[in-house]
């Protein structure tokens, strides 16, 4: 046998040997190509692409500690916790709170498809609050329907930028609720509602979930340019029977300097009044109309001092006699992070002044507020 035929058999020895074990053979699949976050940018920033999907998220949210001394504003009373003997004790009112928001967004056939949650956990002074959900909502091309801020008060931009902005109340609280609002391409927008109303309302008290079918009604609209805007929102209380509205005005003098101011009306605030002894008949409380009186009002500015500070003040009065004051500065220190001193000065009379007696308080309340907060 020569070296060439030596070759060719071991070539035909080595094929017969690797078709034989080729049928044994481990097959390794090859590995998926990772997919990276990508930015979306469709509905501004810090939205992102869920992998594998079009529905773009947001996560966002904040950590607060807020320490406040003196009188409490609403009540004139101590701000400490209630002690052995019933009373409050004069000390500091502290609180930590942790927010965290889900926004996630896609586009349909039907318009842009929506939903939000916003869960909160809060410890104060010494217990934990537990945790709470104030919104959580499917949106539809302009159509909510979930739990949320009151309408009422949310469709007005709320009270400024004020901590304690709200001792002239100008909403309830949290309901479940439906709504649609139509957005124009000029600035102009409308919304219609029906809210369930609640039963924990803290500066309120009371029970205004409804009692029939019949839900709570409300309507509103706004227009907005870069002069700043209008908006009006009128609400029907189906348990008692009676209206609310409130309409506001927003001013932008230039880039330093805003200001804006706003008046409520609810009928027949008399029928939950008795002023001989200044009880308040809870069972009779306008769910919209959150003030003493019939009319209310509220002012506030805004001046950008600084790069990193802006000042802001606030006034309000209800037709009962009460007044309430508050100025603040919120100053960046770094991007993302904001400390707020506020002071706050209020003076009772009428109703509240009977409710702060009742709680110890006096007939007028003077405190301040320091809040730190971490925005992310």
């Amino acid at each position: 046998m020569n070296i060439k035929s030596l070759l060719i058999g071991s070539a035909a020895a080595l094929v017969a040997v690797s078709g034989a074990r080729a049928a044994d053979a481990v097959v390794v699949a090859e590995p998926e190509p990772v997919e990276y976050v990508r930015v979306c940018d469709a509905y501004g920033a810090g939205f992102f692409y869920i992998p594998g999907t079009e529905t773009c998220l947001k996560i966002s949210g904040y950590v607060r500690y807020d320490a406040q001394a003196g009188d409490n504003p609403y009540t004139g009373a101590n701000l400490g916790r209630v002690n052995d003997d019933g009373d409050r004790d004069e000390t500091w009112h502290k609180r930590t709170r942790a927010e965290i928001r889900f926004d996630a967004r896609s586009e349909t056939e039907l318009g842009t498809l929506r939903s939000y949650i916003q869960g909160r956990f809060q410890y104060d002074d010494g217990a934990d609050s537990g945790g709470s959900l104030p919104q959580a909502w499917i949106e539809l091309g302009g159509f909510r329907i979930g739990t949320a801020d009151e309408l009422f008060g949310s469709w007005t931009d709320y009270a400024g930028a004020i901590i304690n902005d709200d001792v002239i109340n100008y909403q309830s609280g949290q309901s479940n609720q439906v709504s649609y609002t139509f957005t124009g391409g000029n600035g102009f927008s409308a919304m219609i509602g029906a809210e369930q109303g609640s039963d924990d309302v803290t500066v309120l008290g009371g029970n205004y979930v409804i009692e029939d079918y019949m839900p709570h009604v409300l309507a509103g609209a706004k227009f907005t340019q870069g002069w700043g805007g209008v908006s009006a929102v009128v609400g029907y209380d189906s348990n008692v029977e009676e209206f609310a509205g409130k309409l506001r005005l927003d001013v932008k003098f230039n880039e330093m300097f805003s200001a804006w101011i706003m008046g409520g009306y609810q009928s027949n605030y008399d029928d939950s009044f008795d002023p001989v002894d200044g009880s308040v008949d809870l069972d009779n409380r306008n769910w919209f109309g959150t003030w003493e009186g019939d009319w209310a009002a509220w002012g506030g500015i805004s001046v950008k001092a600084t790069d990193k500070a802006t000042i802001n003040g606030q006034a309000a009065w209800e037709e009962e006699g009460t007044y309430a004051f508050a100025l603040n500065v919120a100053y960046e220190l770094v991007p993302g992070f904001t400390i707020t001193p506020e002071i706050n000065y209020t003076k009772f009379d009428g109703a509240r002044l009977a409710a702060s007696e009742f709680n110890g308080g006096q007939d007028d309340a003077f405190g301040g507020i320091i809040r730190f907060q971490r925005n992310f």
